[in-house]
């Protein structure tokens, strides 16, 4: 995901993906623990996504 292409979307859609990612994240943490996550550079796509969202929300809402 490129912040170019969240630039495009609405506001409410980065909301929707922001509550998307932290949700899968919670989920990849809790493979972790369980030992079933077969992936681990999963969780930190899933964390640069989820900064990558909260920043450009922060942007729409500073303009």
């Amino acid at each position: 995901m490129k912040a170019s292409e969240l630039r495009e979307s609405t506001l409410e859609e980065l909301k929707d993906k922001e509550v998307e990612l932290s949700q899968q994240l919670f989920n990849l943490r809790l493979q972790i623990v369980t030992g079933q996550l077969e992936n681990p550079s999963k969780v930190k796509v899933a964390k640069r996504d989820l900064a990558r969202v909260l920043t450009v929300m922060r942007e729409k809402e500073v303009q």
